[in-house]
C-alpha cells in the first residue's frame, strides 16, 4: 500500500525486543512530551530526517493523532419522551452494532461463544446506522437518528505513556551499516536538523538500548576482570613486576583479535566483548607459562654459580625460552584448532559463537609470537637491572 513500509525481523527476536523495549525494530526514537498533535508534528519531522541518513532501509513514525471516532451524542429529553434512559440506549448500540455474546456452543471438546448483532450491511455505513431500530416500553421501534446525533471525530488511535509522560514511537529499520554507528550518524543529524520544542524529548531505544545497557555492564566487568588478573598474578608470582610483564602479553593479544575482526567485517558488540575477555585469560595463561620458564632457567643457572654477567643471564633466558617454543605452539594449536569448527559453522546461533571466537583465534596468533620475543626482552631488561643493583649492594 503506498505510504506504508515494513520491518522485517525475526519473530522470536521481535518478541524479546517489544517486551523489552516495546520497539520491534533495531533502532527506536521515542518522543516524550503533553501534547499528541506536537508529538506527531515532531515524530513526522525526526521521520523526514532519519530517512536520509545514509544505511536507513525504512522508517515509519507513528500517527499518534490520527484517529477517526464515531461518537453518538444522546439526546436526553429525545429518549425521556420515549421512556428510554442512556442507558437503554447505549445497551442497544452495544448490542445491535458492537454485538454481545447470547450463549455458549460445545463442539465436542470445544467451547465457542455465540455473537449476535445487526447483519454487516445494517451497519457499515452512517445511513444504515442512524436506522438502528430501538425498542421502547411501549412496544415502538424508533431509529436511532430521532434519539442522538452521529458525529465523526479525530482523536488518538492509540496512546501510548512512559514515566507518566504521552509518547509517540519511531521506527528505524537499517541496512549495510552497524548498529552504532548508523544511530551516531542519525542523532547528530537530528540535533543539525530539528530544534526540539520544551518540555520535549527524545530517547533512542531498539536494540541501541540493549547496546547501551552492555556497554555499561562492560565498562565494569572489564576492569574487575583485569584486576582479578593482575591479583591472581601476584598471588602466583609473589612480586609485582612479573605481574606488570604478564599483563604486557594482553595488549599484544588484543592486536590480533582486531586484526581479524576487521578481515571478517566484524563489528564491535556483546559477543566480541565477551570473546575479548576470554581471550586477556588465555593471554594472561600464556605469559604465565613463558615467564615461569624463564625464571626456572635463570635459577638453575644462579645455582649452577653459571650466572655472572650480562652475556650469561641472556644465555639463561634464551635457553629458557627455546625450551617453550613447542609446548607454546601445541597449547596455542590445539586451542585454535578447537575453535575452528565454530568459525566455520552455519547453523542456529552461529552468528553470535563466531564473534565470540574471532577475537580468541587472532587473539592466540599474535600473542603467540609477541610472548615469544617481547616477553624474553622484557624479563631480560629487568634481571639486569637487578643485577646492576645487587653488584652496587
Amino acid at each position: 500500500f503506498p505510504g506504508l513500509t515494513n520491518a522485517w525481523t525475526m519473530p522470536i527476536k521481535t518478541r524479546i525486543d517489544m517486551l523489552s523495549t516495546g520497539i520491534k525494530t533495531p533502532v527506536g526514537i521515542k518522543v516524550a512530551g503533553a501534547d499528541l498533535d506536537s508529538l506527531q508534528a515532531i515524530g513526522q519531522r525526526i521521520e523526514e530526517v532519519v530517512r536520509k541518513v545514509p544505511g536507513t532501509l525504512s522508517v515509519y513514525a507513528e500517527r499518534v493523532a490520527g484517529g477517526n471516532y464515531l461518537d453518538f451524542e444522546i439526546d436526553r429529553e429525545e429518549a425521556a419522551r420515549y421512556g428510554l434512559t442512556v442507558g437503554d440506549v447505549q445497551d442497544i448500540i452495544m448490542s445491535a452494532i458492537g454485538g454481545v455474546n447470547v450463549t455458549h456452543t460445545v463442539e465436542g471438546l470445544e467451547r465457542y461463544p455465540v455473537n449476535l448483532r445487526y447483519g454487516r450491511e445494517l451497519r457499515d455505513n452512517l445511513p444504515a446506522l442512524r436506522r438502528v431500530l430501538v425498542p421502547t416500553p411501549s412496544g415502538a421501534q424508533i431509529p436511532m437518528e430521532q434519539l442522538s446525533d452521529l458525529v465523526i471525530r479525530r482523536g488518538p488511535s492509540g496512546i501510548k505513556s512512559e514515566n507518566a509522560r504521552l509518547n509517540a514511537w519511531i521506527y528505524v529499520d537499517i541496512k549495510g551499516v552497524d548498529l552504532g554507528t548508523y544511530v551516531e550518524r542519525a542523532q547528530q543529524a537530528v540535533r543539525d536538523n530539528i530544534t526540539i520544542p520544551a518540555g520535549y524529548s527524545i530517547a533512542w531505544s531498539g536494540q541501541y538500548e540493549f547496546m547501551q545497557r552492555a556497554k555499561q555492564r562492560l565498562s565494569v566487568v572489564v576492569p574487575i576482570t583485569l584486576g582479578i588478573i593482575l591479583l591472581l598474578l601476584h598471588l602466583n608470582f609473589g612480586n609485582i613486576i612479573p605481574s606488570l610483564i604478564v599483563m604486557l602479553s594482553m595488549p599484544f593479544a588484543v592486536v590480533g583479535g582486531i586484526w581479524l575482526m576487521y578481515l571478517l567485517d566484524y563489528n564491535m558488540s556483546i559477543a566480541v566483548g565477551v570473546g575479548f575477555i576470554a581471550l586477556a585469560g588465555l593471554a594472561a595463561e600464556t605469559g604465565v607459562v613463558m615467564l615461569t620458564y624463564l625464571q626456572q632457567s635463570v635459577r638453575e643457572w644462579r645455582d649452577a654459580d653459571r650466572l655472572h654477567n650480562k652475556s650469561d643471564l641472556l644465555a639463561a633466558i634464551l635457553e629458557g625460552a627455546s625450551l617453550r617454543v613447542r609446548p607454546m605452539l601445541m597449547t596455542v594449536a590445539s586451542t585454535i584448532g578447537g575453535l575452528m569448527p565454530i568459525m566455520w559453522s552455519t547453523g542456529t546461533g552461529s552468528q553470535v559463537m563466531k564473534r565470540i571466537a574471532a577475537p580468541m583465534v587472532g587473539g592466540l596468533v599474535s600473542a603467540i609470537i609477541l610472548t615469544l620475543l617481547v616477553i624474553p626482552v622484557i624479563y631480560a631488561m629487568w634481571q639486569s637491572w637487578e643485577m646492576r643493583r645487587e653488584l652496587i649492594e
